[in-house]
């Protein structure tokens, strides 16, 4: 029996010590990336020093978003950069979308609607709206900057200016933000911030922005590009078959040296992604699926991995502090304290660092305790993902069925 004791005392040092260090680690690029990498929030301070006085096309796709057009509609409305059009590209819409666009616009000449009745077999369906609204609108084939941001998103009335700025005074060619999302529903409160986390974690916002060793990472929601850099990749028709087209794109900027930066809108931008768990579910696969390169093995690696660092490390660290504080062998009475120490230090530097990040991202801090429920949960995620591609299960969104070969 004492000799099991010392054994289970030793693991669960062991996950403490690995806790403590692994955090330690994520603090610490958490604050450098606080420093380095402003947020669109915080560029507003450009407002008196940086012209921003380029045209501008908002060009946003959309597939039956009765029940965010009008939040999103009455954003881009209160717009406050002068030079600014913006072109709705309804995508096989079998819903009101229209109507309750339209009913907001009314004769407001900034905008232009696109209805789009198919999407060819070898296009994906949001970048061929985009594609389509792009080419086929005269405002979006004229204008110095592209915006393409989705339908679920909200824009603070200077966003568009505001961006601008940012954009100029960092001389990149391609912006992009990690909007703030909303956190109204379970799943957003418990599983968004460690699904946003494990992104994170393979895309680095500090290694977005560098010219070697870049990491290349641009988030959907909302991408700036210059028309120069734009035309240079090949515009969206390089990615027409690809299911994360953002991160397509990012790629085919590094490839052509376009200096890019990804920062945190910081509620510049807000994002309610997904209305239901399943369609939560379902658009993480994707976004993993495709992260991955559709790898199974990754994502099975990165779903165990989201499961050891944050929730099999944190209980075997309260495992260790609650034994050390209340059944503690007697005949190990000197190492008690040590114990003590090192478990309560590992879980005050992890619950520190997921506070952060959950500040960073203005998610309720009271709901720091369910990150290692939630970061299980997305683990799973990632692990069904990888079943997923094994089974060659399809990739259903945006109303098509998608079939993805893993590789």
């Amino acid at each position: 029996m004492t000799h099991l004791w010392h054994i289970s005392i030793v693991f669960l040092a062991g996950l403490a010590a690995a806790l403590l260090i692994f955090w330690l680690v994520a603090v610490v690029r958490i604050v450098r990336t606080m420093f380095s990498v402003p947020t669109a929030r915080a560029a507003r301070s450009l407002r008196s020093s940086v012209p921003a006085s380029e045209s501008v096309c908002v060009v946003i796709p959309a597939h039956n978003e009765s029940l965010v057009i009008e939040k999103l509609v009455a954003s881009l409305l209160a717009q406050d950069h002068p030079t600014v059009h913006f072109v709705l590209a309804l995508d096989r819409c079998t819903d009101d979308t229209a109507a309750k666009a339209r009913s907001l616009i009314r004769d407001d000449p900034r905008f232009t609607i696109v209805e789009i009745d198919s999407c060819p077999e070898e296009w994906a369906g949001k970048v061929h709206a985009i594609h389509s609204a792009a080419t086929r609108v005269d405002h979006a084939r004229r204008a110095e900057v592209l915006i393409f941001a989705d339908a679920d998103t909200t824009f603070a009335p200077d966003c568009v200016g505001t961006t601008l700025r940012l954009m100029n005074s960092r001389e990149i060619g391609l912006l992009s933000l990690v909007s703030t999302l909303t956190f109204a529903h379970w799943f957003e409160k418990l599983l968004q911030p460690a699904a946003g986390v494990e992104l994170m974690k393979q895309f680095p916002l500090m290694r977005a922005a560098k010219t070697t060793g870049r990491r290349p990472f641009a988030n959907g929601q909302f991408i700036m590009m210059r028309r120069a850099a734009y035309d240079m990749i090949g515009g969206h028709q390089a990615v027409r078959n690809e299911l994360l087209e953002d991160l397509a794109i990012a790629r085919l900027a590094a490839g052509h040296n376009i200096p890019a930066g990804v920062f945190l809108a910081d509620t510049v931008l807000h994002c309610s992604m997904y209305p239901a768990y399943p369609a939560f579910r379902r658009g993480w696969k994707r976004i993993y699926t495709e992260s991955a390169n559709r790898r199974p093995e990754r994502l099975r690696q990165w779903g165990w991995r989201c499961r050891v660092i944050s929730t099999l490390l944190p209980i075997g660290a309260s495992a260790l502090t609650l034994i050390a504080a209340t059944a503690w062998p007697h005949q190990w009475a000197s190492m008690r304290a040590p114990a003590l120490v090192l478990g309560s230090a590992a879980l005050l530097v992890y619950t520190f660092a997921v506070s952060l990040i959950y500040r960073l991202g203005h998610s309720p801090l009271w709901t720091v305790p369910g990150y290692p429920i939630g970061s299980w949960i997305v683990g799973g995620i990632l692990i069904e993902a990888a079943e997923d591609l094994e089974k060659n299960r399809p990739i259903i969104w945006g109303g098509r069925e998608y079939m993805r070969e893993r590789r």
